[in-house]
Order: structure tokens, then C-alpha cells, then sequence
């Protein structure tokens, strides 16, 4: 049996956005008790990450880190069509995910107690960013 349903998520630029929550919120309505989840970020601008959901400041950490990594010095790249930090959103997407697979048990992901999904927003400016999730199993 499959699933499938969209979600979006909102952000007020660069940072992380947790949304694990409306995706538990998601499972518990499924048919599918037990199966793969596939979750997929519809941009090349923002991505996705399994991180921790219980101190604030590793976010903020990881936010600073990609800051350091990818500056946005818009006279090293060609593609700046949409601002400074188009190109480089489109690196900081390429060096993280836009896909993730995840176990579900008794429609709950099997997630470690200290992991929540996030979009990590690159851009610099707010975005409604659309997720697609995928439930296989039975």
C-alpha cells in the first residue's frame, strides 16, 4: 500500500525549521502501520537534515558553519541571478540532502530521541517550500 501527501514549510530565511511534527501528525492518519517513509524537498536552494531537536544552538551552529564553508561572495560565481546567495544556496544544497528515507513502526518514524527533521532554507529571504511525503509498506 502507498501513501502520499505534500506538505510546505514556511521560513524566514537561512536557518533550520524543524517540521517533525507535522509529519507524525501525517502517520497517525495513514492506513500504512509499518513500511519506508520518503520525504523530498521539491528545491535546489534548501535542503533537508536529520538533526538534533533538543539544544537550540546546534542549529544555530550548523546555520554559522555553512555561513563559514560557502561565503557569499557573489564575484566567485557566475550563476547570481537571484542575489548573493543564489548560487551558494545551490552549493550548501549539493553538499546536504534533498531526500530522506526513514523507517515508520505503528505509524511512528524510527527516529532517535534526539533527532527532528528540518529544512535547512539557504536563501537569505523567506520561501514556502514544498515537500513531498511517500509512505510504502503495510
Amino acid at each position: 500500500m502507498i501513501a502520499q501527501s505534500k506538505l510546505t514549510v514556511s521560513t524566514r530565511g537561512k536557518g533550520l525549521y524543524p517540521f517533525t511534527g507535522d509529519v507524525a501528525e501525517w502517520l497517525r492518519k495513514q492506513p500504512v502501520k509499518d513500511g519506508l517513509l520518503t520525504i523530498f524537498l521539491q528545491h535546489t536552494s534548501c535542503s533537508l537534515l536529520i538533526q538534533e531537536n533538543a539544544d537550540p544552538d546546534v542549529t544555530l551552529d550548523l546555520r554559522d558553519f555553512f555561513e563559514r564553508l560557502v561565503p557569499e561572495d557573489s564575484s566567485d560565481y557566475r550563476h547570481t541571478v537571484e542575489g548573493p546567495d543564489d548560487m551558494t544556496s545551490h552549493i550548501r544544497s549539493a553538499l546536504t540532502q534533498t531526500c530522506l528515507s526513514i523507517p515508520v513502526i505503528a505509524r511512528q518514524m524510527a527516529l532517535g530521541t534526539w533527532q527532528g527533521l528540518y529544512v535547512f532554507e539557504h536563501r537569505a529571504v523567506p520561501h514556502q517550500r514544498r515537500i513531498v511525503l511517500q509512505l510504502m509498506g503495510e
